[in-house]
């Protein structure tokens, strides 16, 4: 501001030496070679870069509506790693984690963090429970090994709102979702169906006896409905033990991310959830931008569809030799 100053009465053609005398008698000391050590002076190397690391996180964190309105993007809900990658993947190529942290200090913006929630599975008295095939091992080799499925709560105006996840433990994608106002079996069994439904639109059924149904000792999931369904597409049924998250961890964070990042804020929904259909609306886009954008640390800071997308074309690349030698050969 000095040096603007200064800049101002110069163009007026007063001399340095006179503004800077000037200027230290009226206790703003600064000498005339300080001046002039200023404006060749250029800004250094990491305040140029953090200043372009700061307009990228602007630009990630907020967009503008077409009212004029600043509103936080999904991406915004980012911590400092997942910021960091997001930039290095789209923006800045080889952005410091430093850098990163710095900016966001800047914007005063820390992304979201997770509340606990309540629990809500309640065993059955007479349900028979399949044994845990997992222990605690959320790890498969490719898609449709290992399916892990709950359900988690939203209150709106009309009363409670169900929602149930089914994930693939591959690529974290969420195969499938349902949203209801009860928790009757139905809960489970629609969007079980919905999931092979998607897999064989896609191309990828699942296989006979190679897919496990993974879920907590819930009433729901011990039902003669599900298990009968289960056993007549041939798939192996996994339950873990009562009271104990761990035995459904994978599905559990999953729980937590919905209700941090969709329910608890306005980027998916804005205003109150008044009945179901708001709900349902919300988690269609969320899960749509967890599917399709959203970065995970467990798969190497990938997009699950990006994901299972790399896997089936390792695959056809591993096979395109064979298919080769085999039309040579005919």
């Amino acid at each position: 501001m000095i040096i603007a100053f200064i800049d101002s009465l110069r163009a007026n053609g007063s001399a340095v030496e006179s503004i800077c005398r000037v200027l230290s008698d009226q206790g703003c000391k600064i000498a005339a070679r300080t001046y002039r050590a200023w404006r060749v002076r250029t800004p250094a190397a990491r305040t140029v870069s953090d200043a372009h690391v700061i307009d990228a996180v602007r630009e990630v964190v907020w967009n503008t509506d077409a009212d004029g309105r600043r509103k936080m993007t999904p991406e915004g809900l980012y911590g400092r790693v997942k910021m960091r990658v997001h930039l290095d993947r789209t923006a800045i190529p080889g952005v410091s984690y430093g850098a990163v942290d710095r900016a966001m200090k800047s914007l005063c913006h820390n992304g979201i963090r997770r509340a606990k929630g309540i629990r809500t599975t309640i065993r059955s008295a007479d349900g028979v429970r399949a044994g845990d095939l997992l222990n605690r091992q959320f790890q498969a080799e490719e898609p449709n090994r290992v399916w892990v499925t709950d359900f988690t709560y939203v209150r709106t105006w009309a009363g409670w709102v169900y929602v149930m996840f089914i994930i693939d433990v591959f690529s974290r994608r969420i195969v499938a979702w349902h949203a209801s106002m009860s928790k009757t079996v139905d809960l489970v069994t629609i969007p079980l169906r919905m999931a092979l439904w998607q897999r064989r639109r896609e191309g990828h059924p699942v296989k006979a006896a190679e897919l496990i149904h993974h879920s907590d000792a819930g009433s729901q999931y011990t039902s003669v409905k599900l298990t009968e369904k289960l056993a007549l597409e041939n798939i192996a049924a996994s339950i873990g033990s009562v009271g104990d998250a761990y035995d459904n961890a994978l599905v559990e964070s999953a729980n937590g991310l919905y209700k941090t990042e969709c329910i608890r804020t306005t980027i998916f929904h804005s205003g109150s959830y008044k009945t179901v259909t708001d709900v349902e609306f919300a988690t269609a886009g969320w899960v749509e931008w967890y599917n399709v954008k959203r970065l995970h640390s467990s798969i190497g800071h990938m997009p699950p569809i990006e994901y299972e997308t790399l896997h089936y074309a390792d695959l056809t690349t591993e096979d395109q030799p064979q298919l080769e030698a085999a039309q040579n050969l005919g």
